[in-house]
């Protein structure tokens, strides 16, 4: 089995390939989600997501399916 592994910060981007969304669907679940991780900014020009945070949100929304 292949583990993969993520940085701990991804940019949009990236973090919209992970759900295999748009980017504007992304920033739609950040405004709309509330329970959605918030990005952090580090400069004026540039946001990125925890990557675990992401990771933890997503596994938390799957439903077993009998």
């Amino acid at each position: 089995m292949q583990v993969i592994q993520f940085p701990p910060s991804i940019r949009p981007k990236k973090a919209a390939k992970l759900f295999d969304i748009g980017e504007a669907t992304l920033w739609r679940w950040v405004a709309e989600r509330h329970d959605f991780p918030r990005p952090r900014r580090l400069s004026a020009r540039c946001t990125v997501f925890d990557t675990g945070e992401l990771l933890a949100w997503r596994d938390a929304q799957k439903v077993e399916v009998q």
